[in-house]
């Protein structure tokens, strides 16, 4: 039997559907048609990324298309997350401070382009990173060539798909950091996906670290 090609125009598209109908176009104080024109050059750099990728798994997805924070606030996109084939929404931990959020700014390394959107590839939740301190994980994601995932990133990985997420393969967000020892992690409370922070040098067995490849596509830049 012959395994369908993966078709990116055709994930990219279904991505963005998403995105609309869990009414991201409001959050952002657009109209639906201002949203999907705002994202829209974005189609073709899809395409030409994950050129010859593997369809996605739960595990594993070819591209996001990521919104940050400059369009949707943290508090909002969380909470239009769910789990697969679940209702309950996303929820903040608790241990987070009332200014904290905003204080988690992606790492220098990562170069995240600026603005409202941009394309992430090769994204993975890092199951063999489980039981390793996020310290550890830093190490051996930067050792494959590729680079961890941030705040931002991982809302969209299980926003845009849910499997990602799963008992016993949740995951850390090395990639934003806010100056201290603590580093954002989506896992799984009562049935919905929370985000919460571990310290960089403790492991949990639960709990792998995520990554992708270096290269970021935004909307003002080629590369």
């Amino acid at each position: 039997m012959t395994e369908t090609p993966f078709d990116a125009e055709t994930e990219f598209d279904s991505q963005l559907d998403r995105l609309v109908r869990l009414g991201y176009p409001a959050l952002a104080e657009l109209t639906e048609s201002a949203f999907r024109d705002l994202v829209a050059p974005l189609r073709a750099r899809a395409v030409d990324g994950a050129a010859d990728a593997p369809a996605p798994t739960a595990a594993r997805v070819p591209f996001l298309l990521v919104i940050t924070r400059e369009l949707v606030g943290v508090r909002e996109r969380l909470a239009l997350t769910t789990l697969a084939g679940k209702r309950k929404p996303g929820v903040l931990d608790r241990n987070y401070a009332e200014d904290d959020l905003p204080r988690f700014d992606p790492i220098k390394e990562l170069e995240v382009p600026v603005g409202p959107a941009y394309l992430l590839f090769d994204v993975d939740r890092g199951e063999e990173f489980r039981n390793l301190a996020p310290a550890t994980a830093m190490e051996g994601i930067t050792a494959q060539g590729r680079l961890p995932l941030t705040i931002d990133e991982g809302l969209a990985f299980v926003t845009l798909h849910p499997a990602a997420l799963a008992s016993n393969r949740c995951f850390s967000l090395v990639g934003s950091r806010c100056g201290d020892k603590r580093v954002p992690a989506l896992w799984i409370s009562q049935g919905a996906p929370k985000l919460g922070w571990c310290w960089y040098g403790n492991p949990h067995t639960w709990l792998g670290s995520a990554s992708a490849r270096p290269e970021r596509i935004g909307l003002d830049r080629s590369h």
